[in-house]
């Protein structure tokens, strides 16, 4: 089956990618309007794309009124945010921030969510996340009015201690994070628990490139 991406509606766009482009890692991101109110919402177009700098990308979808979501305006407005990843303890609370709230509302409250003082920027980190990524502004792109695509720099991660196996190697116990993702669909989600392993090749080789 083929689908013309130059003339399908958005949402049908939408309902592809978000079927076939998974399991995608959940940016639960924090951030603190230019009047102080606290924000946190979840977003699944979300991934590391550089180590040098250390960049992650946020795509923000426009609301459904066509304005932008308090996320998006927030990092705009104060060049900073923290994403944090999302354990399967706590995915209702994070599914509960995802509402279209009005600007005044702290979603982080209304969840009842704990938090942490950040040690580079001024939102505060979700306690319950096992992992944190402090970030500025590196880019902003307006792809389309209101939505948002986020180049953030990590200046700043946070591990919990007992996920950390070897902190002068930097090993972490990825699977006990247990960390969930999105699937295809508005409500499923996935964990990393079911893994598989496939050694890299170390050098080409003819022999290798030819499946022999």
């Amino acid at each position: 089956m083929e689908f013309d991406f130059e003339r399908l509606a958005a949402d049908d766009r939408y309902k592809i990618l978000t079927s076939t482009i998974v399991p995608r890692p959940i940016a639960w991101v924090s951030s603190i309007s230019k009047n102080g109110v606290r924000n946190a919402a979840p977003f699944s177009f979300f991934n590391a794309m550089s180590k040098t700098p250390p960049i992650i990308a946020i795509g923000i979808q426009a609301n459904a009124d066509g304005s932008m979501k308090d996320s998006a305006r927030n990092i705009l407005d104060t060049l900073e945010f923290v994403v944090n990843l999302v354990p399967r303890a706590v995915a209702e609370a994070m599914n509960l921030t995802s509402v279209d709230a009005p600007p005044d509302v702290d979603e982080l409250s209304m969840a009842d969510l704990a938090t942490l003082p950040s040690v580079k920027v001024k939102p505060e980190r979700i306690a319950a996340s096992p992992v944190a990524f402090e970030c500025r502004l590196h880019t902003p792109i307006e792809v389309a009015p209101s939505q948002l695509i986020v180049l953030g720099e990590i200046v700043h991660a946070h591990v919990a201690d007992e996920f950390v196996l070897d902190a002068e190697k930097r090993y972490i116990d990825t699977p006990a994070l247990d960390l969930i993702g999105r699937l295809h669909g508005r409500d499923w989600y996935s964990t990393t628990s079911d893994i598989f392993q496939i050694e890299r090749p170390a050098a080409y080789s003819v022999r290798s490139a030819r499946g022999g």
